[in-house]
């Protein structure tokens, strides 16, 4: 198996989908495509490049991420990432949906030749900013056996952190999202998604401006948010250039 692409998925409840689909699209500087699905699915989809960002309407809280790989055939694929230690939830038509040894959900989906990269986009401010990184929150007690049941299934090179509850998955070039595998404290595993940008500060007072609330600051690292629809997710001082 290998992972051709990979896009984030943005699951809202029903009663705050407007309000993150206008956030989400102001903070990426993206339009919606039109709805499919009995319109519980829509792709941002970028000026140039290939879209790797899509919401759906899903009908419980709270509001959460998830990431699809993409590969040339999800069947096939599904049998590898079982070997591996996942758990098949469910097949739909052209999918399947996965859980991690830990819980968390994934799906693969058909390749269907994504590759143009998205550039950072220059604000009005001084910073430039990208969504380029899935942030894998793992309880600790799983944290060992998802590091390597991800870096498997990616066959992504693994690179370690300054600091030792972070882990990087770093894929080959033309890839739109890396993974990052952080050790929590908490029970339940999830997914959050990172944005990259030149200047923290200026970019979280925008994001505040178009709805976000500030959830806690690590000064010269990065900043937690919380979106309209109440998810979490991070501003980095990685450089968006990458």
């Amino acid at each position: 198996m290998i992972v051709r692409w990979v896009t984030g998925f943005l699951d809202t409840p029903p009663e705050t989908a407007d309000a993150a689909e206008r956030f989400w699209t102001a903070v990426t500087g993206t339009h919606l495509s039109p709805r499919r699905g009995n319109g519980h699915f829509v792709t941002l989809l970028p000026d140039k490049g290939d879209a790797y960002l899509r919401m759906q309407v899903v009908g419980e809280e709270p509001a959460r991420a998830h990431l699809d790989l993409h590969v040339d055939d999800p069947f096939r694929a599904a049998d590898e990432v079982v070997e591996l230690g996942a758990t098949r939830v469910r097949e739909e038509r052209d999918l399947v949906v996965l859980r991690s040894p830990s819980g968390i959900v994934f799906c693969l989906v058909a390749w269907e030749y994504e590759r143009e990269l998205t550039r950072p986009i220059r604000w009005d401010g001084p910073q430039s900013s990208l969504v380029d990184q899935l942030c894998l929150d793992v309880p600790a007690a799983w944290y060992a056996r998802e590091m390597v049941f991800w870096a498997e299934v990616t066959r992504w090179e693994r690179r370690v952190s300054s600091l030792p509850e972070f882990t990087f998955l770093q894929p080959p070039a033309r890839m739109p999202l890396q993974l990052l595998l952080q050790r929590t404290g908490g029970a339940q595993p999830g997914v959050h998604v990172d944005l990259a940008c030149d200047d923290v500060d200026a970019e979280v007072a925008r994001h505040v401006a178009l709805g976000a609330s500030v959830v806690r600051r690590i000064p010269e690292d990065w900043t937690t948010l919380r979106d309209p629809a109440g998810r979490e997710y991070c501003v980095t001082a990685r450089s968006p250039f990458r």
